[in-house]
């Protein structure tokens, strides 16, 4: 571990069709190009030696550290303190428009604040996941870096061409640029990193860098002032969402799971997942928390892309249906999974996977998260068109003839197909959410059928679902595993909050999966997904719960857990997937899912502390 950075210790910044990671120690150790899912220019995060990085720290290696964003922004400020000085890095991405384009930027502006300083710079790009090696051209002004396939990373110098040359420029024989910059207070300089350059390397001036630093600022303070949020956790609610919003894909509105690929779930195990993609469930909640918090662009152009994925395949045949549980951004479904086994993974945690395995499983919860996330957006005002509904008929009449039948579930398990709960009580609800809006609405539909459907499903779910050993819903037929995917059975109004059965689940999950207030999803000893190894808590479902206690009626409870929970985020407000028992972040990070649930939560608890 001492060779790799807690996977805490990292801020993200990006351009809306890309991100990159940038450490507290002032080191890019993760960056895809030109979109999330793309190769990795630079991936030391996964392999320190041949991953590549982009590094920027004072020479003297006995400094203090600190890293914050400029308030309202994801412009991030990562700054240095020695007894000779002080200085910062401060890391933005320009914003990209709604068209994709392979023309990036990471501006990295470095600059001395107190006394003098000496920064130690080095770039050493290893494009393809590392697999393609490269030449360094250098220029009077600048330098390239050119990959075999001809993939180039140019590095434009920020100065004014008559500044005073304070870099001492050095190369090896891996063609990585090393550089020393020694600045005194009230000095800058600094570098753009450019991806898809229109022209050859040139310095970038000051009124151009203030250019861009300015336009970077005013779109996320007037993008975030969009918000109505007003409630207590405003500070953190409003960082989730700016982490959202740079994990949107803004030509498609997709919003991938994580911008991270392969960091593990156990340290030295074999969890280790893409999360780079599109996945319908996570995505489809993101509606509940934008329209909650009053982004409704970015919700409707969530929902036009997943009506084309609900429209692209109407009339599929077999057990796999006309749903992906997940997609590209672009809404392309080829994520063949590979391994690169040239990778040691992060911290040595082998194998490192590249796409994603899981994207030909069936898991039937999608359909009911897909239909309740179009209602709840059918109720704020976007309309469905005759084609959307259409489509949905379509796939309902599927479900209809599927619903019935083993799947590999909510938690991508791969121990082989079973009847899960969750997955019945989410088809109970995409019957529900359709017959809603075919009566308010006066559409054609086969409420006949889907009506007898919904209503099966429950009487099944409360036959087999319910353990009276346990007293318990579980996570399977015939089991007495517990399952914090339940948690949202109240929430999409399968029960109420206040009926016995439910506190009773509550009850028997707050004995067997709650850790001092960290939530774990399942305990895969009792229930073998598969999978070697285990598992942290999982964030995500510490979250929902919170909103499971709170719209019971345990709010003193359910703050407590949600203050605690904030204790668990790293110091600028972010959250990787789960949490290990010393308290570390692990596996992909940041999580979209993770930051939702937070949202979600957050607005739950306001209103029922308000009500109290």
């Amino acid at each position: 571990m001492d060779e790799y950075p807690l996977i805490e210790n990292h801020g993200l910044v990006g351009d809306l069709q890309t991100a990159a990671l940038v450490t507290t120690e002032g080191v890019v150790d993760w960056f895809c190009c030109p979109r999330f899912d793309s190769p990795s220019v630079f991936g030391a995060l996964l392999d320190k030696d041949k991953g590549g990085h982009c590094t920027v720290r004072p020479a003297h290696r006995t400094h203090a550290t600190k890293q914050l964003y400029l308030p309202d922004t994801a412009i991030l400020v990562t700054r240095f303190m020695t007894e000779a000085g002080a200085g910062e890095v401060l890391d933005f991405m320009p914003v990209t428009g709604t068209t994709a384009t392979s023309r990036h930027r990471l501006v990295r502006l470095v600059r001395c604040v107190r006394g003098s300083m000496t920064f130690d710079v080095e770039i050493a790009p290893r494009f393809d996941y590392g697999r393609r090696s490269h030449q360094l051209r250098i220029t009077q002004h600048g330098a390239v870096f050119v990959a075999e396939d001809g993939t180039e990373l140019t590095v434009h110098p920020i100065r004014e061409p008559d500044d005073d040359r304070l870099m001492d420029v050095l190369t090896d024989r891996d063609a990585d640029l090393h550089l020393s910059l020694t600045l005194r207070a009230g000095q800058q300089r600094g570098l753009m990193l450019e991806m898809g350059a229109e022209g050859p390397p040139r310095e970038v001036v000051d009124e151009e860098h203030r250019g861009l630093f300015d336009e970077t600022a005013a779109f996320w303070r007037s993008w975030l002032a969009q918000s109505r949020y007003t409630g207590r956790w405003r500070e953190v609610v409003e960082r989730s969402a700016i982490t959202l919003k740079l994990m949107t894909f803004a030509p498609s509105g997709a919003v991938v799971a994580a911008p991270t690929a392969a960091l593990p779930e156990q340290l030295g195990g074999e969890r280790n997942w893409d999360y780079r993609f599109t996945w319908i469930r996570d995505a489809s909640f993101s509606v509940y928390a934008l329209l909650g918090l009053g982004f409704t662009d970015e919700a409707r152009a969530f929902i036009i892309w997943l009506s084309d994925r609900v429209r692209e395949r109407v009339g599929s045949t077999g057990n796999t249906g006309p749903l992906d549980i997940m997609y590209k951004v672009d809404g392309s479904s080829d994520l063949d999974e590979q391994i690169l086994d040239h990778w040691e993974g992060y911290a040595r945690s082998a194998p490192v996977r590249i796409g994603n395995g899981a994207a030909t499983q069936l898991q039937l919860d999608i359909y009911g998260e897909a239909l309740d996330s179009i209602y709840f957006a059918h109720r704020h005002g976007f309309q469905v068109g005759h084609r959307g509904w259409t489509s949905m008929r379509e796939d309902l009449d599927w479900l209809a003839d599927h619903w019935d039948q083993a799947e590999e579930g909510i938690w991508e398990t791969r121990g082989g197909r079973q009847d899960f709960t969750y997955g019945r009580v989410m088809s109970w609800v995409a019957f529900d959410r359709a017959l809603r809006l075919a009566e308010s609405n006066g559409w054609p539909a086969a409420t006949g059928r889907w009506q007898a459907e919904r209503d099966a499903v429950y009487e099944q779910v409360m036959a087999k679902g319910w353990s009276e050993e346990r007293q318990a819903f579980v996570q399977r037929y015939g089991s007495g595993v517990l399952d914090s995917s339940l948690l949202r059975m109240a929430t999409v109004g399968f029960l109420t909050p206040a009926d016995p059965m439910w506190a009773s689940t509550l009850d028997a999950m707050e004995r067997e999966l709650v850790s001092d207030s960290l939530v774990y999803r399942y305990n895969p000893d009792a229930s073998p997904d598969g999978l070697r190894g285990s598992e942290g808590t999982f964030s995500l479902c510490t979250f929902m719960y919170v909103d499971a206690l709170a719209r019971a009626g345990r709010t003193d409870r359910a703050r407590l857990v949600f203050e605690k929970m904030m204790g668990y985020a790293n110091h600028l407000g972010l959250f990787s997937e789960e949490i290990d028992p010393t308290g570390r972040q692990l596996g992909n990070f940041p999580q979209a899912f993770t930051h939702l649930a937070l949202i979600d939560s957050a607005i739950t608890l306001n209103e029922a502390l308000n009500r109290r």
